[in-house]
């Protein structure tokens, strides 16, 4: 019986570590070959890629800071070239810094934004123009777009905010070639992100723990395959009930 993603390609940005590699793990699972960028944890993506080839999966790690649009859109093409089409983009590449708004240096202010906005907008773009009809675009949001949640994450949850927004205009602007374009908006997620506040944030969540990578990869699976062909311009929540 053929997997779900059986002769897609995908692309994970952000994708060495955390949500990011969680994804990649389960498009392999699903079938696809996969290509993810990477940043600063080269060691970690590498590794990555070495223990999922020796599991017979055709994957590629590309270093690509997704601050730097010519580093997006060379990587895009690499891939492009490696793999010979893309299907499905997963842009999950995202940088969360904390900040009263009285303290936020407007250097915190535009990195976040450059990532989780300029760079999302960027890999879409490059993506879009040579995916095939029917193909996926998924974004890694966040509940902070909703629920801010916390003091300090006004920017972050801005940005977040911008993804939501942008989604939505993705999805009319490519929908006449039928590539969806959703959201996935985790809630507190077992990561780098979240260390040391896992006591914190219990609390508001309803199920009364942080998610795993593993929770919201099944979700972003789901939306790269065949069965939610007719869902596009959502934002769809996976939190624990931290917005109940």
């Amino acid at each position: 019986m053929a997997k779900a993603l059986e002769g897609k390609v995908a692309l994970v940005t952000g994708g060495g570590r955390g949500i990011g590699a969680a994804i990649v793990r389960r498009l392999v699972e699903d079938g696809a070959k996969v290509a993810f960028t990477y940043s600063k944890s080269g060691d970690t993506a590498r590794a990555l890629e070495n223990e999922l080839r020796v599991w017979g999966a055709d994957v590629l790690a590309v270093e690509a800071d997704s601050s730097d649009a010519d580093k997006v859109t060379k990587a895009i093409e690499h891939i492009r070239a490696h793999f010979g089409r893309l299907d499905i983009l997963v842009n999950n590449a995202g940088v969360a810094i904390g900040g009263v708004v009285g303290e936020v240096p407007l250097e915190d202010f535009d990195r976040q934004f450059s990532i989780n906005v300029r760079g999302l907008f960027v890999a879409s773009q490059e993506a879009s123009r040579s995916m095939a009809d029917g193909s996926r675009i998924i974004n890694i949001g966040s509940v902070v777009a909703e629920r801010a949640g916390f003091p300090g994450y006004a920017v972050y949850a801005a940005s977040k905010a911008a993804v939501a927004a942008l989604t939505k205009g993705l999805a009319r602007d490519l929908a006449k070639r039928g590539i969806t374009v959703n959201t996935v908006q985790p809630g507190p997620v077992v990561s780098s992100m979240t260390d040391g506040l896992e006591d914190l944030v219990k609390p508001y969540v309803a199920l009364e723990r942080l998610g795993r990578g593993s929770e919201i990869a099944s979700l972003v699976a789901y939306l790269a395959g065949p069965e939610s062909s007719f869902i596009t311009g959502a934002a769809i929540t996976a939190d624990g009930g931290f917005l109940a």
